[in-house]
């Protein structure tokens, strides 16, 4: 009798084994469900990027405020009659300024009080 329980139970035991351990037994099913959700997390990731890339191709394509800006930001760009201005933070130093390679102005008012003329 002792026998026989003890074959029923090796049975019982190999017959599980596939169940819990083999190919697409429980173990495997739930490491595949936790790597399924891996994927589905990075998928997301990468649709919110796509969506956020076809808006700004689509806003290329049809105004021009977006090239405008890249412009501005990626090529230093400005518009005519723009100041540019640059505000550091305490702990940078400031570059330093080039003499600049336009010619002087003449001053406004000369000794006889007659306007001056030019001519080239």
């Amino acid at each position: 009798m002792r026998l026989l329980l003890l074959v029923l139970v090796a049975l019982a035991g190999l017959i599980q084994y596939p169940l819990w351990m083999g190919r697409g037994g429980w173990l495997s099913v739930w490491d595949m469900q936790e790597h399924v959700a891996t994927q589905r997390a990075i998928n997301d990731g990468l649709r919110a990027r796509n969506v956020a890339l076809l808006a700004e191709v689509d806003d290329l394509r049809t105004g021009t405020e977006a090239a405008e800006e890249r412009a501005r930001a990626e090529l230093g760009m400005m518009r005519q009659g723009e100041l540019f201005v640059q505000v550091l933070p305490p702990d940078v130093k400031p570059p330093e300024l080039k003499p600049s390679t336009k010619p002087q102005r003449p001053p406004a008012s000369s000794s006889s009080g007659k306007p001056t003329t030019y001519t080239r």
